[in-house]
């Protein structure tokens, strides 16, 4: 499991009724509670920062937090900038608002307070962003060809290329594999404590699988050296390989490869789910492979695949008849061809129907 570095908290602990004390008791409830190290340690950053911000204002006591304090500290994140100079993004200053709000729950839970300032904090409006541009099928390609062959850290870096770009796991999801998860007889990944601490397994394609078995016999071997791990990539110690080395890595063969799209690991994950989606893949089982706990975090992609609706417009829309900017210009017309004849089941209205209510007898239907 990925190790998290603790900073002491901010503030003095002595007092048991204090923020600091308070803090310390409820990240080790989220820690009995089995949360995941990664939430542990988020709650812990966006916290801390409350608390400076507190401590810096004489605040100390959780009965000195009132709503109003709570909506200074609000308006602090929003014009906050963080050393690159960069403001908070929206959903940084939600995922920090959010903590709050958790937190002065679990002080009434714990009655330690009777009632919960942050019950009526409003967070920021969520941003409805689309993920960023998938990489295409050359595109994918050609990355994967930067992987020097000859070496054994390229040999690791393709194996690990091949199964980001075959089962669309997270970038810590692949690195916590361990090589007995592989079932080759029904081509399966077993992803053991993925987010949200659930186990799920992924289909892997035939020549991801081959790839793997290449970097198992070759390359493995002369990386683990004498290290006993169950871990399926490591590093040239023979340790689980960092995070950011991995992703430091994939952009190295981004850039090698000219392709400028931002993203590293993730960007794999988005492209496989957008692939998919445009080679007729359901929504339903996108979301399986990827591990999205709600079906409306998968559905973003469908808003990204727009191969279907292009080609609807194409074969529909009355502008789709090609004309050169000379034929325009002298005014030649363009015949359109002649449209099928409606349905008769369309050409009749619906009994009890009214020529108000025509929208609703034939409702727009979303294409998939």
């Amino acid at each position: 499991m990925r190790k998290y570095v603790c900073r002491p908290l901010p503030g003095d602990a002595s007092d048991p009724l204090g923020l600091t004390a308070l803090l310390d008791r409820y990240l080790l409830w989220l820690e009995t509670h089995h949360y995941a190290s990664a939430t542990v340690a988020i709650r812990r950053t966006c916290l801390s920062q409350f608390l400076r911000w507190c401590f810096e204002r004489n605040l100390t006591q959780p009965h000195a937090v009132t709503l109003e304090i709570l909506e200074r500290f609000q308006r602090h994140l929003y014009h906050y900038r963080q050393r690159n100079g960069q403001h908070l993004s929206l959903s940084s200053q939600s995922h920090r608002l959010t903590s709050l709000r958790r937190w002065f729950a679990w002080l009434v839970r714990e009655h330690v307070l009777t009632q919960d300032p942050a019950h009526d904090l409003q967070l920021p409006r969520d941003e409805r962003r689309l993920p960023r541009h998938p990489l295409s099928v050359s595109e994918v390609e050609a990355v994967l060809a930067q992987a020097d062959l000859t070496t054994p850290h390229g040999l690791r870096n393709r194996a690990i290329l091949e199964l980001l770009y075959s089962t669309g796991l997270r970038r810590d999801e692949s690195l916590g594999l361990e090589f007995t998860d592989i079932d080759r007889e029904r081509r399966t990944l077993l992803v053991r404590r993925g987010k949200g601490l659930k186990d799920r397994f992924v289909p892997i394609g035939e020549r991801a699988l081959a790839w793997l078995d290449k970097y198992l016999a070759e390359a493995r071997p002369q990386l683990v050296r004498r290290q006993e791990t169950p871990l399926l990539f490591v590093s040239k110690n023979g340790h689980r390989l960092h995070a950011n080395q991995l992703s430091k890595i994939v952009r190295d063969y981004l850039r090698a490869a000219g392709i400028a799209k931002p993203g590293a690991c993730h960007l794999f994950r988005h492209t496989t789910a957008t692939l998919m989606l445009e080679a007729g893949a359901d929504v339903r089982y996108i979301q399986a492979l990827l591990g999205h706990t709600r079906l409306s975090t998968t559905q973003i992609y469908t808003h990204v695949s727009i191969a279907k609706l292009r080609e609807v417009h194409e074969r529909t829309h009355p502008a789709r008849l090609y004309r050169d900017p000379a034929s325009a210009l002298a005014g030649e017309p363009v015949t359109p061809p002649a449209l099928p004849e409606p349905a008769s089941s369309l050409s009749h209205p619906v009994p009890g129907s009214t020529e108000e209510d025509e929208d609703d007898e034939h409702p727009w239907v979303p294409i998939a």
